[in-house]
């Protein structure tokens, strides 16, 4: 269903059946809403400005574009017939249209203080879930967002009920290893942070190799690293490389600095509003940014709401490994006060891996360095990492189980 962890699982099914048109494209599609058909001309003025839809016969995703906060307040159904009523709102762009997936046909009618939205179904459905979204950047719009999920008819007389579909079961059905992408911070030429006896480039390839034998152990990941030796990778091909991979989880691991010899503790960055954002405006206006985000739709406003609800669903659980490994790491190693921050490093900015920054310690300070130097101080660190890796996934399978 929609909002369900699996969400790459079906994503993995989706590229199989209708090849890779882009990342964002199979992500949106896990959350039921790849496609932009049945699009509505907008309108200069007020009230709801057009119905939009994504989907297919088994989840359907109806997006209502209107120019003010305002909620359906009651959801009817008769049927085959579904009525959203939309109050205080207006009728300002088309009245009537062709569907997709589960809706056949679409009409706005005005009723006393409401507009109804009239969703004829193709087939029996239920509401299974239904919120507000706040404009993305550019838009004036608010989004009104309700899911639709078949549901079986009963069958008729005499007739004996079908066997149920197994498109479910493989969708939600976990690869066999889980894809981790590992990138060492700084490297070559870009030495990093300097401590007293050591560069960050050299601690962070060395925790990200012991890091990739712990996690091989087991069997359970496939491991990709950024750098493997004293090389220089530029930030953009970091998150490429990523991407590529199709990523399950990308960690960086880096060692801070400060001018404070008494500064230390670690810390965990995941992506920034203000990181969002900018990912939006380069990947929807320039076309050319090194994301390549491979937006689907024709419209650049539904293009907007697919990236919009992408990165929802990746900051979400980018935001869940952060605080799982802030446990587990607090369990071995000192942290700073407040351990987990956002930026828009670069490093964290493709909108469909969950992706997170560690920063170890504070390599000038004489105990961190210390602990980041010593082989035994680190093992133990990246088994806390690897133990944090483990918890990540395995809440992430009991998600998706319910």
């Amino acid at each position: 269903m929609f909002g369900f962890s699996g969400a790459r699982m079906g994503a993995r099914l989706a590229s199989v059946a209708v090849g890779k048109v882009g990342r964002i494209a199979v992500a949106a599609l896990a959350l039921g809403f790849v496609g932009a058909a049945a699009v509505s001309h907008s309108a200069d003025h007020g009230g709801v400005q057009r119905v939009t839809f994504g989907g297919d016969q088994r989840e359907t995703r109806v997006v209502v574009e209107i120019d003010q906060a305002s909620g359906a307040r009651k959801i009817s159904q008769d049927g085959r017939l579904l009525t959203v009523s939309i109050p205080g709102a207006s009728i300002a762009g088309d009245k009537d249209g062709l569907g997709q997936g589960l809706v056949r046909r679409w009409a706005l009618e005005k009723s006393g203080g409401a507009v109804q939205l009239k969703l004829s179904l193709n087939a029996p459905a239920k509401v299974t879930r239904r919120f507000l979204l706040a404009p993305a950047e550019g838009s004036a719009n608010y989004r009104y967002v309700v899911d639709l999920a078949a549901t079986r008819a009963a069958p008729g007389p005499g007739k004996a009920e079908a066997p149920p579909r197994m498109v479910k079961a493989v969708a939600d059905a976990p690869r066999a290893q889980k894809v981790v992408v590992i990138d060492a911070g700084h490297g070559g030429k870009d030495p990093g942070a300097q401590g007293s006896t050591t560069d960050e480039k050299d601690v962070t390839l060395q925790a990200a190799l012991m890091l990739k034998a712990k996690l091989e152990q087991g069997g359970r990941y496939r491991v990709v690293l950024t750098r493997d030796g004293d090389g220089f990778v530029p930030l953009e091909s970091r998150v490429q490389i990523a991407r590529r991979a199709d990523a399950d989880l990308f960690i960086s691991l880096h060692a801070d600095s400060g001018s404070d010899p008494a500064l230390r503790g670690a810390s965990v960055y995941t992506l920034s509003d203000a990181g969002s954002d900018r990912v939006a405006r380069k990947a929807i206006d320039d076309r050319g940014y090194f994301l390549d985000a491979g937006l689907p739709g024709r419209d650049p406003e539904v293009n907007r709401i697919l990236l919009d609800l992408t990165q929802r669903a990746t900051k979400g659980r980018s935001s869940i490994f952060a605080e799982t490994l802030v446990d587990h790491v607090g369990e071995s190693h000192e942290m700073l006060r407040r351990s987990h921050r956002s930026a828009g490093y670069v490093v964290l900015l493709a909108p469909d891996v969950p992706a997170v920054l560690l920063e170890m310690g504070f390599i000038t300070n004489p105990a961190d360095e210390r602990f980041l130097t010593d082989g035994r101080g680190r093992d133990r660190l990246m088994e806390s990492v690897a133990d944090s890796i483990d918890a990540y996934f395995a809440s992430q399978r009991k998600h998706a189980s319910r």
